[in-house]
Parts: C-alpha cells; sequence; structure tokens
C-alpha cells in the first residue's frame, strides 16, 4: 500500500484594511482549518501573492485606500494567478453576479459564519 501524506496546508491572503475586521476574518479562515496571510491593502497583497506560490484562496474587502479597491484587485488576481480562488465581502455595498471575476463568490457583511466557513471549505478543499 502507498504511504499517506497529510493534505498540504491551504493558504488564504486575508485583504482588509481595517485591523479588527481583518482580525476577524483571520480567525474565520483558521477556524475553517486553513492558514491566513494578512494584508493591509491590494498593493500589501501584490506584493505577498507576487513573492509565494502557496496562496490558494483571496479573501478580500472591497473598500479599502491604496492604488486599487478589493474588487479591482480581484479581477487583477483573476488575471495574472487564475488559479487562486477568490472571496469578496462587503457591508457597503451589494456586487452583482456580472461585477465578480469569473469563479468567485460574493457575501454581504455582516455575513453567517457557517456559510462563509462552508464556502471556503468548497472552494480549496475540507
Amino acid at each position: 500500500m502507498p504511504p499517506t501524506y497529510p493534505n498540504p496546508p491551504r493558504t488564504v491572503l486575508v485583504v482588509e484594511d481595517e485591523a479588527l475586521l481583518r482580525l476577524y476574518a483571520i480567525d474565520l479562515v483558521e477556524e475553517a482549518g486553513f492558514t491566513a496571510i494578512e494584508a493591509k491593502n491590494a498593493d500589501e497583497a501584490v506584493a505577498i501573492l507576487e513573492s509565494r506560490s502557496d496562496i490558494t484562496l483571496l479573501f478580500t474587502d472591497v473598500h479599502m485606500p491604496g492604488s486599487m479597491d478589493g474588487l479591482k484587485l480581484a479581477h487583477a488576481v483573476r488575471k495574472r494567478w487564475p488559479p487562486i480562488k477568490i472571496i469578496i465581502v462587503s457591508g457597503q455595498r451589494h456586487l452583482a453576479e456580472n461585477e465578480l471575476p469569473c469563479d468567485s463568490r460574493f457575501f454581504g457583511k455582516p455575513f453567517q459564519i457557517e456559510k462563509v466557513i462552508g464556502e471556503l471549505r468548497a472552494m480549496i478543499g475540507a
């Protein structure tokens, strides 16, 4: 029988400019069983993506300062790193399906934790 190896940890990049909301999102990602890396804005997120190859999912807020908001970041990630899954959240704006990058998910804040955890696990594995 071939040896079995544990699944490599799945890494989620959490992009949120508000510290408390970022910590909340990190806790949610870790509760789902994944490793979380944090960024305060899109510029920081792109630098992380350029330096790492283990990011499997982008979890980003829409509204944040910097050269681009979370929606623009999500589209840039879809174009430059197509395998990365994307979850977009916002408490200020509801995004229509045609505004989202393909194969991404949107959750309005406040969101149901169980639904987001379920979607994280469905998108990148339990």
